[in-house]
């Protein structure tokens, strides 16, 4: 898969996505990510890529044409690519959409700044706008930082554990379970005595109830998008979970209905 990303500073992005697991994933070529110096791409002496917005108001606005230029030289070699504008106006990400560009071969990913881009750019040359939050920051690096890795883990031959990516937090609308390892007391704590059973079966049954019950106290409004299977709904009966996760649940089927 192919990263292009366009910033005005490329150098914030060289540490990140030269460490750890992006690392051997772009040694091992599963992985190809693409700096573009948006500054090439001005039309002046002073390289300008921000302006002073039309209407007045605070702040500078990052200019179409070096936008466009960059975009359109990308295009020309890599066609058939989806172009994602990091804005705090954009759609909201998580995992749903991590999988959805994960299907893509090829992603343009723009690191607005100041209080944004040219509309024309972005109604022209954007294909879609993506939001890592309800917050501002400086620029867009950092969430397409976010991005790469996110959707990089979710490629074929990435993690040297596929089997990861199944059981991650937000592969279902769960959180993940509690992780321990040695040594088996610290400071008068100890490890769970079912994950020390060797029974299997148990210990998946211990660690569903444990995301359940995880869940329903951090991030209750996630309970409400899980669907869970026949065996899963006799456990969660069995422990007394199954009234919280039934209220929950009606809660949404009564948000709907109105």
């Amino acid at each position: 898969m192919i990263f292009d990303i366009l910033t005005i500073f490329p150098e914030l992005l060289d540490s990140p996505l030269n460490e750890g697991i992006l690392r051997r994933a772009r040694q091992e070529g599963l992985i190809r990510i693409e700096m573009t110096n948006i500054r090439d791409y001005a039309f002046d002496k002073h390289a300008m890529t921000d302006d002073r917005p039309f209407g007045g108001g605070e702040g500078m606005v990052m200019k179409a044409e070096p936008l466009a230029a960059a975009v359109k030289d990308i295009r020309e070699k890599r066609p058939n690519g989806k172009v994602i504008l990091l804005s705090p106006q954009g759609r909201l990400y998580n995992q749903r959409l991590a999988r959805e560009l994960a299907e893509e071969k090829h992603l343009t990913l723009i690191c607005g700044r100041y209080e944004g881009v040219d509309q024309r750019f972005s109604r022209s040359y954007v294909d879609d706008e993506i939001s890592i939050g309800d917050y501002i920051l400086t620029g867009g690096e950092l969430a397409a930082m976010v991005i790469v890795d996110s959707v990089s883990r979710l490629l074929p031959g990435v993690l040297g554990c596929p089997s990861s990516v199944e059981n991650d937090t937000f592969s279902r609308s769960l959180l993940k379970h509690s992780q321990y390892t040695r040594p088996r007391v610290f400071e008068g704590d100890e490890v769970p005595e079912e994950l020390l059973s060797g029974d299997h079966a148990g210990i998946a049954e211990f660690r569903f109830l444990e995301s359940v019950r995880r869940t329903i106290e951090r991030r209750p409004e996630l309970i409400i998008l899980e669907t869970f299977s026949r065996e899963e709904k006799k456990l969660l009966k069995k422990v007394g979970l199954d009234r919280t996760v039934a209220k929950l649940q009606a809660e949404r089927s009564s948000r709907r209905g109105n």
